[in-house]
């Protein structure tokens, strides 16, 4: 599983009817994360009258790990465009908090509903990205005269070394994608003759 996520953070400002909006993206890794963000903005900006907030907190198709709040604005006209933005640009683990100073003209539902998700596409115009490739971790253990074609194997197949313990025999942890897994398993019986296999680590 790959997906996008963001590599810097982005600011988008706009006035809209004399209300001012600004748009916060930032990557952020689960819901604990997407709230500390939002608390972050909201101490920065502690005289607007609303930080809504939505959050796409893992990879975009989990469900799980969507968030988002209105904060005072009237239901779905702020936190929901905003998720909805979030989700149409397929990108993980990313937040969207948008600051509003009120201007004193009322916009209506369907302007709240257009500045709220139009800040956040516009942000998401500005956003560069980077991929991210799931990986699922294993341990496996060899001797010493083993470790130099298995670090070869490992950098062929895509795998990720994450840890080396060398103690009477050495220990690895190793990351790897879950569309490489069969053709490493693989390689690395034959290369060790049946004597090397991988654990996975709960």
């Amino acid at each position: 599983m790959e997906y996008l996520i963001p590599q810097s953070a982005v600011v988008f400002e706009e006035e809209i009817k004399k209300s001012r909006f600004i748009t916060y993206l930032k990557h952020t890794e689960g819901l604990e994360q997407a709230k500390a963000f939002w608390q972050e903005i909201r101490t920065q900006h502690p005289n607007a009258r609303h930080h809504c907030w939505a959050a796409v907190a893992g990879k975009p198709s989990d469900s799980q790990s969507l968030g988002f709040s209105d904060d005072g604005e009237p239901a779905g006209t702020a936190g929901k465009p905003m998720l909805n933005a979030l989700l149409g640009s397929q990108i993980g683990e990313i937040s969207a908090v948008v600051v509003r100073y009120y201007g004193g003209i009322l916009l209506g539902t369907g302007g709240l509903v257009r500045a709220y998700g139009n800040g956040v596409q516009q942000a998401l115009k500005l956003l560069e990205t980077t991929m991210k490739v799931e990986r699922e971790h294993f341990c496996l253990t060899c001797d010493y005269d083993q470790i130099n074609w298995l670090q070869h194997l490992c950098e062929q197949q895509d795998v990720l070394i994450e840890s080396q313990d060398f103690q009477e025999k050495v220990h690895f942890v190793l990351a790897i994608r879950p569309d490489k897994r069969a053709a490493f398993e693989r390689e690395l019986t034959e290369r060790s003759a049946g004597q090397l296999a991988i654990i996975a680590i709960k």
